[in-house]
């Protein structure tokens, strides 16, 4: 069987991607900082861009890049900089509520655990003492404690570290270099094929913008959500926590999950005092529950998967089947790639139909 120059051609684009997606799944956990910083920079490349025309030559594109880089870290560390007024707060508050906390606790297990034929009580007077021990003691002094007595979370910390050290060295040479790495992989393509390649690029792009401005709304609007939740209910640290919990929520799961708990901590010190801990849950579980069915079922679909052209549905299943296959990585390249995908399989659909085979 003879196989046409077109079918061999295609043959060998589809080794190549079969190839790339291969080692993608193969160097997932090597690839987190790397993929990181590509998305980052696909998305700041525009304003380093911007900088350099308003300069008009004038100004370096090293201190272009400089200057949005410092821009988007400190930018970073105002939001991470949320959690220290709410643990500066809470932090005297968890002092004093620990002890009671304790009584509570055992009074309530105590009688359900002998009604069972299990005679156990909390050895509150020691735990109390090992609790405000540590709670007394300064900042310093606790974390070095912690990571004293953590062994296996050591690499974990380290990997962590690493990738905050490593994806703005990353960050830095593609915002310097993207443009000249465009032009690169543009030179790898065939001359007969650079129209199309080069029509596909222009839509994947647009879409993928589209995704951007989707998910800046997304996390602006449940920011005012959440804060306005959380205020409406009383909770002293409710701007704090809701600005951060909105903004937070472009890492999927992971903010949601860090600005539930914090939620629930400072319910927890605020309220228990007060309104007892049924107001705590009642708020949290109102709060939160209505602002992750906001996101997953309304903003997410319509703000993201209409502007890139995605089913909620699709959304969803793209979650979790890159989150499953690539693990975090993939869940942060999921509805961008997935963008890139549609546009592919747009094209396909168009070439399938308008193609000898369909019209048969």
């Amino acid at each position: 069987m003879q196989f046409t120059s077109t079918q061999k051609r295609a043959a060998a684009w589809a080794a190549v991607l079969l190839g790339l997606v291969t080692v993608l799944w193969l160097l997932a956990p090597v690839l987190t900082p790397f993929v990181v910083a590509a998305i980052l920079a696909y998305a700041l490349t525009p304003v380093v861009d911007w900088l350099d025309k308003l300069g008009q030559g004038r100004l370096p594109r090293l201190l272009a890049v400089v200057l949005v880089e410092l821009v988007f870290l400190l930018l970073l560390l105002s939001i991470a900089l949320l959690i220290v007024p709410i643990l500066v707060k809470q932090m005297p508050l968890l002092r004093e509520q620990v002890p009671p906390l304790l009584h509570q606790v055992n009074d309530f297990l105590s009688p359900k655990l002998a009604a069972l034929g299990l005679h156990v009580s909390l050895d509150v007077v020691g735990i109390r003492g090992v609790l405000m021990e540590h709670l007394s003691t300064n900042m310093q002094d606790s974390v070095g404690q912690l990571l004293a007595s953590v062994k296996m979370g050591g690499s974990v910390a380290l990997s962590v570290l690493g990738n905050a050290v490593l994806i703005p060295v990353v960050l830095f040479y593609l915002l310097m270099d993207w443009r000249r790495l465009e032009d690169s992989l543009h030179t790898l393509v065939p001359p007969g094929m650079r129209p199309a390649v080069d029509s596909f690029t222009h839509e994947a792009d647009d879409v993928l913008g589209q995704y951007l401005h989707g998910q800046i709304l997304v996390m602006l609007v449940l920011a005012v959500f959440y804060s306005v939740g959380l205020a409406l209910f009383g909770l002293d640290l409710a701007l704090p926590i809701g600005v951060f919990t909105g903004l937070a929520v472009a890492i999927p799961y992971v903010g949601f999950g860090l600005g539930l708990i914090l939620a629930f901590l400072a319910g927890f010190l605020e309220f228990s005092a007060q309104a007892g801990h049924v107001s705590v849950l009642v708020m949290v579980a109102v709060v939160y529950g209505l602002g992750q069915l906001l996101e997953s079922f309304v903003l997410t679909p319509r703000l993201v998967g209409e502007r890139i052209g995605l089913h909620p549905l699709a959304v969803i299943f793209a979650l979790m089947a890159f989150g499953h296959l690539l693990g975090f990585v993939g869940v942060l390249i999921a509805l961008p790639l997935s963008a890139v995908l549609l546009v592919a399989i747009r094209r396909l659909r168009t070439a399938y139909m308008s193609s000898p085979l369909y019209q048969e």
